[in-house]
């Protein structure tokens, strides 16, 4: 009995040395989240637009390559990534619209003033409810969704230029064939 006062802890620390040593593993990538919703339609929303451009709704999904962005005035991240966010907005055939995450209309009007807007469509989404259906797990994250109104793609982290040329870019091409 005594032995196994001194083994069992052991055992247990060997079990999280093992657990520890798994989540290392250099081929793990960090930054990709599993998400339901790739091959999933999207979510039934409808947000009303900021100021005067208008605003998003499930039913805009349908028909075109569709690039959605949520972003904030308040996120340091969103503004690194706006450069490639315009740089999206000018490949032919592809549709970028944003969703402002919990962010004042006056805020999300003043970052887009100062940054340019990339955006066909901005919707407000001030409760965040837009967010939970997508799954968003914070500002910035961005989806690619198909003509049919799929999700094929999510980013749940800034947009940077290896992505883009990587990831995005051959995925966009793709889909507009």
């Amino acid at each position: 009995m005594r032995r196994l006062f001194f083994i069992l802890p052991l055992l247990c620390l060997a079990g999280l040395v093992i657990l520890f040593w798994r989540g290392l593993d250099p081929a793990r990538d960090p930054s990709s989240l599993p998400s339901a919703l790739i091959g999933q339609k999207v979510a039934e929303i409808t947000l009303p637009g900021l100021g005067d451009r208008p605003g998003i709704a499930s039913t805009d999904f349908a028909g075109e390559i569709t690039v959605l962005n949520f972003f904030a005035s308040w996120c340091a991240p969103c503004r690194a990534e706006h450069p490639l966010i315009k740089e999206l907005a000018s490949l032919p055939g592809i549709r970028v619209v944003g969703i402002t995450f919990k962010d004042t209309p006056a805020d999300s009007e003043k970052y887009l003033a100062e940054l340019g807007n990339p955006y066909l469509a901005i919707g407000v989404d001030d409760s965040g409810r837009a967010g939970m259906e997508f799954g968003l797990t914070g500002v910035p994250e961005t989806y690619v969704i198909d003509r049919e109104g799929i999700i094929r793609y999510r980013l749940a982290q800034p947009l940077d230029a290896g992505r883009l040329e990587k990831e995005l870019k051959p995925l966009l091409a793709e889909l507009t064939k």
